[in-house]
């Protein structure tokens, strides 16, 4: 059993959501689509066993599957209710692991986990249940095998079951001997139709979906002579070279699955080739009805089974026999290599004569039979309320792995086992330089690849997605992947912190002081490309007195801004120039042809990051008066157009306080200091709607959390504006219209995210979580796409002389669409050329640092320079 600790709503003024709005039932439970693997079609209750939770008074949702050996209508004629969304159930079971992205947090689960030995491959679904506050039991043990249940199979597909994305299937089989029979003998236990090899094509387009249809393929339906494309039977017994087969055209295009009999030598046609499977699974693009619960096929041809055995044979690409424990494998024919993974593109290989299956549908009924006693204690259980006070059975208690965001203290030796096996891996080698990396976001792979230059450093990427540190692990050298959460586990953090010689932080900057503290006690360097926050500038003689360097603001911005500002500013000084004015704009943007939507913008860094900032206060000083923008909206409203690159049409608008640069640059001088954001013309418009209706919003929204029935956008909008949910679509509009001042752009902004219709809004705590999770679907780059970082600095100095020069500072870089992106090429590298030059020791300053001395500026621009980052510089004179 998965338990998940339900935090209390608080703080809900802003907020008119409320009580839940549905309590029509006891409780709500879901049985979730298996998807850990493909074969997985198991389902923990059979339909009876829904039928009797369901007359209880209880609901229960399914999800959709055309994979599950049960079909749906059976469970909904128990009572069950279809539905993709299953976030309403406060009890979700399942046969297998969820992958970690489909955890609803604040939910109990039931599951096999696979856990208990601390394996490797699940400690991050254990670190996912830990970090969202979910409980999980491991009581139930696999279900026997046996014999493969055809017939029944066969019922369903005559009562016309078959998922239409699959069907017609078509069966071919090769050769008349005792293989092919045999073979013949269990499909004929299907609604099975035989035709001739040359109605395959038709019956393959347009066959009924509630039988199955085979055809049995002898010599001379698809032999013939090179010459003239005759088959002669005597001939090809004596001369089979002079022979060539058609199957790969006229039968194998219109095949599902082949059932390979045939004796082959190498004198004889092959019936496959490597090229032909190549063309045969060019993928057919998928239809608009095709979705997760009911995907379409990619190709037609699915399986081949080469009962022959002979590899390299007949069927070219079957190089090598399957196993009994590994009966399956995936062939790839664009890398002409077989995966043991039987997920991904590629035809599904099996080469044994004897192929042992699941009964799923006697494994359900046994498996729900074991599970059903103990469903009617965990569909009460009350994820608030400790463990203890649960009135669970020894059985079910005994079994419960995590709650409230820990192991329970049967399991906590857990962790001991992972910390041991992490600790043994990044010990292995001696004498290198070891580097913890926080986070496995945009921009660790350049951090990454930098530092791995050299041979003699070892990463090790620590990140609450375990699978993007292995992704990011199998592509580097020297690459350790670990699975950390630092809110919630400070003591593996401390156990990493301590084991390494410097600790790179990509997390967001409210975790830094915690990390730096650990770094501190185990006297760790550190660099973050985050600002440097009062919590950090606390911790600044600590840090001295550990003598440690934690170096901060090594980023694009901050940090190459500072960098860039500080060159230009110490050497106008040393030139005997004074500052009047400095000018500081950075945006991260789609490149000009991505940039096809209402905002102009897509999400290269945290979408929720760049919502928040539209409501931030900003503070510049304009012609020595101090501007102060308020929290709340203003900021954009406070919109000027930025003309300095013309091409790009775009806007800024000012950044946090950038009064306190004047003291930090020692420009004391300058009338004028103002750092800002860049965007295309149009965003803070389209952004300002947003705001107006009250979208950009922190407060917690009950409506919303994941234990909430879902809520349409149209509903979450009246309840934003005060308008009744039922109020006529008309009415409704015309509330938001006047809203946002009847503003026809942002009216239509809002119709292109779709925020006007009666779509479900993505679960989350806040509607600016929300609304950042909206946003990010529709707005992250496709494949190909690439994004631009824009950095302008505009530098004013006045001469000895009386003249006005103004430095005019550009960088712009781009994106590559196979490689990185520019925001991570931009925040990534700083980072990493700070890490490097404290491993090297070049930069021996203790204490917190920031990038605005030339020890650090000037070999950080010129390695930067290196990787790619030019910047230009321009000046224009004023008498």
């Amino acid at each position: 059993m998965l338990r998940l600790l339900r935090h209390q709503a608080r703080g809900t003024r802003s907020c008119l959501c409320g009580q839940r709005r549905y309590e029509h039932h006891k409780r709500v439970m879901a049985i979730r689509r298996e998807d850990i693997n493909v074969w997985e079609r198991r389902a923990p209750l059979a339909p009876r066993h829904v039928k009797e939770i369901v007359h209880a008074g209880h609901k229960v949702l399914v999800q959709p599957s055309n994979r599950r050996a049960i079909h749906e209508n059976y469970y909904e004629k128990a009572g069950a209710i279809i539905s993709e969304d299953i976030s309403e159930a406060s009890l979700i079971i399942g046969v297998k692991s969820p992958p970690e992205e489909k955890l609803y947090p604040r939910k109990t689960y039931a599951f096999f986990s696979h856990t208990i030995k601390a394996q490797e491959a699940n400690m991050a679904l254990l670190d996912d249940l830990l970090k969202k506050h979910i409980g999980m039991a491991h009581n139930y043990r696999n279900v026997s095998q046996a014999i493969q249940a055809v017939r029944d199979c066969g019922y369903e597909i005559s009562m016309g079951l078959m998922p239409k994305s699959i069907g017609p299937v078509t069966f071919v089989f090769t050769g008349t001997g005792n293989v092919s029979k045999g073979a013949q003998d269990i499909i004929n236990e299907l609604p099975v139709e035989y035709v001739e090899p040359h109605e395959l094509k038709d019956v393959s387009q347009t066959g009924d979906m509630s039988r199955v249809y085979a055809t049995v393929l002898s010599r001379h339906h698809h032999l013939m002579r090179k010459s003239d494309g005759v088959y002669d039977p005597l001939e090809y017994e004596y001369h089979p070279e002079l022979y060539t087969s058609h199957f790969r055209t006229s039968v194998a295009p219109y095949t599902t699955c082949l059932i390979n009999g045939i004796y082959w030598d190498p004198q004889t046609p092959r019936l496959l080739r490597r090229l032909d499977a190549q063309r045969l699974l060019t993928h057919v693009k998928p239809s608009a009805a095709a979705t997760e619960g009911w995907p379409e096929l990619p190709h037609k041809l699915l399986a081949i089974c080469d009962i022959s055995a002979d590899m390299g044979g007949s069927i070219e690409f079957m190089t090598e026999c399957t196993s009994i424990d590994k009966p399956f494998c995936m062939y790839d024919a664009d890398q002409h290599i077989d995966h043991d993974s039987v997920e991904g593109t590629g035809i599904l290989m099996c080469s044994i004569d004897n192929l042992p299956a699941q009964l799923p549908i006697e494994a359900t009924e046994y498996f729900g039979d074991r599970l059903f006693p103990y469903i009617w204690e965990m569909l009460p259980s009350d994820a608030t309320r400790p463990l203890e006070e649960e009135d669970f059975s020894p059985q079910v208690r005994d079994a419960v792995i995590t709650s409230e965001g820990k192991l329970t203290p049967k399991f906590e030796y857990i962790e001991d086992l992972r910390e041991r096996s992490e600790q043994a891996k990044i010990m292995k080698r001696s004498g290198m330089k070891r580097v913890l990396l926080l986070g496995s976001g945009y921009v660790s792979g350049p951090v990454i690849e930098y530092l791995t230059r050299d041979p003699g450093t070892q990463i090790t990427v620590a990140s609450v997605l375990l699978t993007q540190a292995e992704e990011l692990a199998g592509k580097y050298p020297n690459t350790i992947p670990v699975m950390l959460d630092v809110t919630s586990q400070e003591g593996h953090l401390e156990s990493l912190v301590k084991d390494h010689d410097l600790v790179i932080s990509m997390l967001p900057y409210g975790y830094h002081p915690v990390i730096a503290k650990h770094c501190i006690n185990k006297k760790v360097n550190m660099v973050t490309a985050s600002y440097l926050s009062p919590a950090m500038k606390d911790l600044q003689q600590s840090a001295e007195e550990a003598g440690i360097t934690i170096v901060n603001e090594m980023g694009l911005d901050p940090g190459i801004d500072h960098m860039l500002a500080m060159e230009c500013i110490d050497q106008a000084k040393a030139d005997g120039c004074t500052i009047e004015s400095y000018s500081s704009f950075c945006g991260g943007l789609p490149a000009p042809e991505c940039s096809d939507n209402p905002l102009r913008y897509k999400f290269s860094w945290s979408p929720y990051g760049v919502l928040l900032n539209t409501i931030s206060p900003a503070i510049f000083l304009k012609d020595n008066e101090v501007v102060s923008i308020p929290a709340g909206g203003t900021l954009m409203e406070s919109t000027a157009p930025m003309d300095f690159l013309p091409g790009f049409n775009l806007e800024g608008f000012p950044n946090r306080d950038s009064t306190k640069y004047s003291e930090q640059y020692g420009i004391e001088s300058a009338h004028t200091l103002i750092r800002g954001t860049l965007r295309f013309k149009g965003f803070s418009e389209a952004m300002s709607g947003f705001v107006k209706l009250g979208l950009i919003n922190t407060d917690p929204c009950p409506m919303l959390k994941h234990t909430s029935a879902p809520v349409s956008w149209k509903e979450l909008l009246c309840n934003q504006i005060g308008l009744h949910p039922s109020a006529s679509d008309k009415a409704f509009e015309g509330a938001v219209y006047d809203r946002i001042g009847q503003d026809p752009f942002k009216m239509e902004t809002l119709k292109w995210f779709g925020m006007l219709s009666k779509e479900a809004v993505p679960h989350a705590e806040t509607v600016l979580a929300s609304l950042a999770k909206h946003l990010e679907a529709r707005l992250s780059f496709d494949e190909g796409e690439r994004d631009m970082i824009i950095m302008r600095n505009d530098v004013g100095l006045r001469h000895s002389t009386g003249e006005l020069e103004t430095k005019h500072i550009s960088l712009v870089v781009y994106g590559d669409p196979n490689g990185y992106s520019a925001m991570a090429k931009t925040v990534g590298y700083p980072a990493a050329i700070a890490a490097r030059m404290v491993l090297d020791g070049e930069i021996r300053t203790k204490g917190l640092v920031v990038p605005m001395t030339k020890d650090i500026y000037g070999p950080a621009l010129k390695r930067l320079q290196e990787e790619g980052l030019k910047f230009t510089s321009k000046s224009t004179i004023q008498e």
